[in-house]
């Protein structure tokens, strides 16, 4: 029996981890490239490989079909798609990394916005045989719109055309000429042309394609720093929890729990405590029974203050510095998840962090044609898995950035209040 020692498990709970989004047409390889990273990155147990293997003879296959580790369900094996967001773990000596696989239909373009949300890479799949397709630009438009820094467009199945260099050339300049359209400044374009059924480019770079001097894959990700969460954000503190034991000893204790969305606070720092616009300062910061000088980014603490001020669940505590504005009416880019579409009078509960207000439809100001990125005006409704701007009118304020400038607080959900279904996600504007 193999032991992993404790320093080997030491150096891996260390381990930088990597988030990737991969998107890609019906039949673009999706599930074989991520088989194929699996396989070369030694992640497959062996009574799976055994499996796969005995599954490719079976068919009457002369090579490894490694899509099977990937498309696990019933209905993938029978109609041959992937159809559902899954998340996928693998390592190498380097880094972890979760890949989040999203559905290649056009129907499944809200499972594309929700595993894209929270990662640092989008993997973009190309078939070298049909270039840029719609999808290709919906992907592009989508991990633009949610502000993915990285873009790794793998023109892949470049076998079938003979390893062609002016087929890989093509589809680049075809890629760049709409994606200046949308871009933004700093975003990193990579293209990389691949067989992931053959291995060729994957984790080593291929002899057949010598026109490519770039890394392959799994080097384009190694080499791909983790985004550094930016410490001079203006510092956002949702109050999960407020935490009152009721012991003798702690009986004057009153902390407030939760996950810093944005930012960094520290202790003596003047904060206010929003909506009610009462201030105080930091008296402690603690995080699993130890007091911290400071805490930033995405860390769950619980913050205690000099004084006892007027808050609760769902407030938000901010720098008095860095004070933020109430919002009862917003605009929004919202990407329609719901097969009822949105329209103007509509409600909704909308949810920003954790703090749930009822919310009504306004107007439909226009929606993207992603096609063309043509913006369409006068319109009456967003339909399923649309992507336009509308304004909306709250019960009551929330306290948002506008996302481009703070996404950790800038991005919110609606959620219809009959079925309790999410129905639409929005970026502040």
């Amino acid at each position: 029996m193999n032991l992993v020692s404790k320093e080997s498990l030491l150096k891996i709970q260390k381990m930088d981890i990597l988030r990737i989004a991969t998107a890609g047409s019906v039949d673009d390889g999706k599930s074989t490239l991520i088989g194929r990273l699996l396989y070369e990155t030694k992640s497959i147990t062996n009574d799976k490989l055994e499996a796969i293997e005995a599954a490719s003879q079976r068919r009457g296959l002369n090579f490894l079909d490694l899509s099977l580790l990937t498309d696990g369900l019933i209905a993938e094996r029978e109609q041959g798609i992937t159809i559902d967001v899954a998340n996928i773990y693998f390592n190498t000596a380097q880094r972890k990394y979760i890949i989040a696989d999203t559905p290649g239909h056009f129907e499944y373009t809200r499972n594309m916005v929700t595993g894209a949300s929270n990662v640092e890479v989008s993997i973009i799949l190309i078939d070298s045989r049909n270039g840029v397709v719609e999808q290709t630009k919906r992907h592009f438009f989508i991990s633009s719109m949610l502000r993915i820094k990285n873009i790794v467009v793998a023109i892949n199945k470049m076998d079938l055309v003979n390893y062609d260099e002016n087929q890989f050339n093509k589809i680049k300049e075809e890629f760049n000429r709409f994606a200046e359209k949308i871009a933004f400044d700093g975003q990193n374009i990579q293209f990389v042309p691949l067989s992931s059924l053959y291995g060729e480019n994957i984790s080593t770079k291929s002899q057949k394609m010598n026109f490519y001097n770039g890394e392959s894959l799994l080097g384009i990700l190694e080499s791909i720093k983790n985004k550094v969460e930016d410490i001079n954000l203006p510092a956002r503190f949702p109050v999960q929890s407020v935490i009152r034991p009721k012991t003798d000893a702690l009986h004057d204790y009153r902390g407030y729990a939760g996950r810093i969305a944005s930012g960094t606070f520290k202790v003596g720092d003047e904060i206010v405590a929003l909506p009610s616009n009462q201030t105080s300062k930091i008296k402690t910061i603690e995080k699993f029974g130890t007091e911290l000088t400071s805490a930033s980014t995405k860390e769950s603490v619980v913050i205690t203050l000099e004084n006892d001020i007027d808050v609760s669940r769902g407030n938000l505590i901010a720098k008095v510095s860095e004070n933020i504005e109430s919002k009862k009416e917003i605009i929004s880019q919202i990407c329609w998840l719901d097969s009822s579409p949105i329209r103007a009078g509509k409600t909704y509960l909308l949810q920003h962090g954790i703090n749930r207000v009822k919310a009504k439809i306004q107007a439909i100001q226009n929606k993207n044609d992603i096609n063309t990125f043509e913006i369409i005006e006068e319109l009456d409704e967003l339909k399923l898995n649309e992507i336009g701007q509308v304004s909306i009118r709250l019960a009551a304020p929330i306290f948002a950035d506008v996302f481009t400038e703070n996404s950790g607080n800038g991005a919110f959900i609606l959620i219809d209040d009959q079925t309790n279904n999410t129905v639409g996600v929005g970026l502040v504007k």
